[in-house]
């Protein structure tokens, strides 16, 4: 096995993620599959976004402007039973709904994979169970053929779901998803679809690349290809980096820059991952609210904030002058742990916490956002009244946890550039990149492209791209 590569394109209106996973010895051959792209409303901003698979050669035109899902077809069985998945680079498990799932809502608005239609079908039995940010599946492993983009996957292993309890499934346009990250985060042991691919000899050589189509009316909706780059879809050449971690394909990522000025929190370094199956740019709250302030997104979540600046803030403010290290200050004004972790729990907070623990994660995180702020604006060499007013603006702007803001259509022009050091090399988004319009002429909407996720050390800060 060699050392994985990871190259991306990081443009919203005209991206490609190349991914190189030195599996197996290569084979010749291209596949290539085309991508549906699909209107979405406000119930389908629930429902995750990725690249998808659909027959070899096949072409299908856009139907709409909207950027939100893209999607494509698989086979499974003898003969071929055709279901609309979404190619997710943030898991690694093939499944679709089971003609056994009787009391989820979800699977009787979509396909269903029939066992004993198929003549390779052979049973396995195994139970598991995936939980998505959206939502969760869950039944049995079954074993049987896989056509994508016209090569066969013989005896790949997938989940026939039996229950889809989320409404995300029921409101989505595909039937299931095909995961493309790492065997290690496959549940049940399964190989993964892509690593079946390769060591089958399917593909030429061990890459698969997205490109999806961000114009309106400009042919399908984009494309995956196994085994290669087009090189009709890019210009000029990849940045690659290395794959730090197996599971996702993660990286390293240096700082974020708002209109050219850092943000912070990643200017020493911050975890990133390519993930196609989300259709948001997920990242830490201290960030995130700074892009908001600067972009006017309203802020649904700032008394704690509020209230750690009115309590501590003279507190933090008189330590960093001190030049103590700002990892340590949270725990010694006594708002985090002792040893300096982070407070905050990844994930959207269950509401069967407790209120008390719920209190103090959020307080400790609250206080390391201010640390940053302050870090920031010490920087720049402003006075303390300016520091604070400057702070308390920010609150204003704190986003729900992976929650979506509207912004005023009317100000894209006069919002900043977004800008993410990857490989040495700053990849910009423009306003009209990062904001997802929604709708025609008055009733167009505008959504923020960025939305909030905290992850803790040591496996954060993490940003989902």
């Amino acid at each position: 096995m060699g050392t994985p590569r990871l190259a991306l394109h990081l443009l919203l209106l005209s991206s490609v993620l190349l991914f190189d996973a030195l599996l197996a010895t290569p084979a010749e051959g291209l596949v290539r599959v085309a991508l549906k792209k699909r209107p979405v409303d406000d119930a389908q901003l629930l429902v995750a976004l990725g690249g998808n698979a659909e027959a070899k050669g096949h072409v299908v035109a856009l139907k709409n402007y909207h950027n939100a899902q893209y999607h494509g077809e698989i086979g499974i069985g003898t003969p071929p039973q055709n279901f609309t998945v979404i190619f997710d680079t943030g898991s690694s498990n093939l499944w679709v709904p089971s003609s056994k799932c009787f009391l989820s809502i979800a699977c009787y608005f979509h396909a269903s994979y029939k066992a004993k239609r198929s003549s390779t079908y052979k049973k396995n039995g195994k139970m598991v169970a995936i939980q998505y940010g959206t939502g969760a599946i869950s039944r049995y492993v079954s074993q049987d053929n896989v056509q994508v983009g016209g090569v066969v996957v013989k005896n790949q292993d997938f989940i026939e779901a039996t229950r889809e309890p989320s409404i995300t499934f029921m409101v989505a346009k595909f039937d299931g998803i095909l995961g493309l990250g790492f065997k290690e985060i496959s549940k049940g042991d399964v190989v993964p679809v892509w690593y079946n691919m390769v060591s089958q000899g399917l593909v030429g050589s061990p890459i698969f690349t997205f490109w999806l189509n961000r114009h309106a009316g400009e042919g399908q909706g984009g494309e995956i290809v196994f085994g290669g780059i087009d090189p009709n879809h890019h210009n000029g050449d990849h940045t690659y980096v290395p794959v730090t971690r197996k599971g996702y394909w993660q990286f390293d990522m240096g700082d974020v820059l708002i209109g050219g000025n850092s943000t912070g929190l990643c200017a020493s370094r911050c975890a990133a991952i390519a993930d196609s199956g989300t259709s948001l740019l997920s990242g830490p709250t201290a960030i995130i609210t700074q892009i908001n302030e600067k972009i006017g997104a309203p802020g649904v979540v700032s008394q704690e904030c509020k209230a750690v600046v009115s309590q501590y803030g003279q507190r933090i403010l008189d330590l960093l002058l001190k030049e103590i290290e700002p990892s340590k200050i949270c725990s010694l004004v006594g708002l985090c742990t002792p040893n300096g972790t982070q407070g905050v729990r990844a994930g959207i907070r269950s509401v069967l916490d407790h209120e008390v623990g719920r209190s103090n994660d959020v307080m400790c995180h609250a206080c390391e956002m201010a640390v940053v702020w302050m870090t920031n604006q010490l920087a720049k060499n402003q006075t303390q009244d300016l520091i604070f007013k400057y702070i308390n603006q920010l609150c204003d702007r704190i986003p729900s946890p992976m929650g979506e803001s509207s912004v005023d259509c009317s100000r894209l022009a006069s919002m900043p550039d977004v800008a993410f050091s990857i490989g040495g090399k700053q990849f910009v988004l423009t306003p009209e990149q990062y904001i997802l319009k929604i709708g025609e002429g008055d009733a167009t909407q505008c959504i923020s492209g960025f939305t909030a996720m905290d992850i803790p050390r040591p496996r954060g800060p993490l940003w989902a791209l």
